[in-house]
């Protein structure tokens, strides 16, 4: 399919140019649209939602989608998000997919802050979740649990599959792996309650339990409470992303700290590039990590 740096090199203007003949043909010399709609069609090119929403260079508003608008974590990701954009002139619209890829495909695909999919070839803000994910493991590994539970994200997000493959390497390094024991989680706190029941309710259940969103660690917390337990006598437990109430729980939660105003930032900065035509080659940013321990994790109160 060709791109939009095709349809440049072919009529030999620049990527922003043949944005402006889509977005503001009357802004481009009669001559110069010819060429570049010439080269559309030379080349079966196809302007996309992503490439008509580059009007936003003259409506200075920026089209943010989350998949779920309710989770916390996101309202922090969202608050770097426009404080980025108001520091540049542009406003902030939201939409919420509920992670629906039919919804998802709707929008405009420029750049993605959180998750990193190589094959769907856009800039992206994000941290090493297999890195952490591993780490989290290896605490737990380190404190003595070698019965692990885990209740991951949908597996058709990259952020759940990325953690997966993080804890899978680190329990295979460890000899634990036929011991690990998993459950498909949704993100939410209700999710949490039921498939951290799940695992407690399985014979020889986990003493240790990860859950890759604080959100779904809260309901686990409900899980061992309705069942007589006490985290981390009897289970210990860990969540992911470190939003602003995991260490006002009881017991404060163990978990991964996400920059999440720092990816928001990152994010505005990356897609401001790309509508300034300051950059022609996608850009995957790392950003740093932390694993937070605090009192919800404590070595097994028997070994196993």
């Amino acid at each position: 399919m060709a791109t939009i740096q095709d349809v440049a090199l072919d009529a030999g203007v620049s990527t922003a140019t043949v944005s402006r003949v889509f977005s503001a043909p009357e802004l481009v010399l009669e001559a110069t649209r010819k060429k570049v709609m010439e080269a559309v069609t030379r080349l079966g090119y196809e302007p996309n939602f992503a490439a008509k929403s580059l009007r936003t260079l003259r409506t200075e508003k920026i089209l943010v989608t989350v998949p779920d608008i309710s989770n916390p974590f996101f309202s922090q990701v969202i608050r770097g998000v426009e404080e980025a954009a108001l520091a540049a002139g542009y406003s902030v619209l939201l939409g919420d997919t509920r992670h629906e890829e039919a919804r998802e495909e709707q929008y405009a695909s420029i750049v993605n802050g959180c998750e990193f999919r190589p094959g769907l070839a856009v800039s992206s803000a994000h941290i090493d979740n297999e890195g952490a994910a591993a780490e989290v493991m290896e605490h737990l590994y380190g404190l003595g649990h070698t019965r692990v539970g885990v209740v991951t994200g949908p597996l058709v997000s990259p952020i759940s599959s990325d953690r997966l493959a993080g804890v899978l390497a680190a329990a295979q390094r460890r000899g634990r792996a036929s011991a690990l024991r998993m459950a498909i989680g949704d993100f939410s706190i209700e999710s949490g309650v039921r498939q951290a029941g799940e695992l407690l309710d399985q014979p020889g259940p986990p003493t240790a339990i990860f859950c890759f969103s604080d959100e779904m660690a809260m309901g686990a917390i409900e899980a061992i409470r309705r069942r007589g337990l006490s985290c981390p006598r009897d289970v210990s437990l860990v969540g992911f992303d470190d939003i602003r109430f995991a260490q006002y729980l009881s017991p404060q939660l163990t978990t991964v700290s996400q920059p999440m105003e720092q990816i928001g930032h990152e994010v505005v900065r990356l897609l401001l590039d790309i509508l300034a035509d300051r950059t022609s080659s996608l850009q995957n940013v790392t950003l740093p990590h932390r694993l937070v321990v605090r009192s919800s994790t404590a070595p097994p109160a028997s070994p196993g």
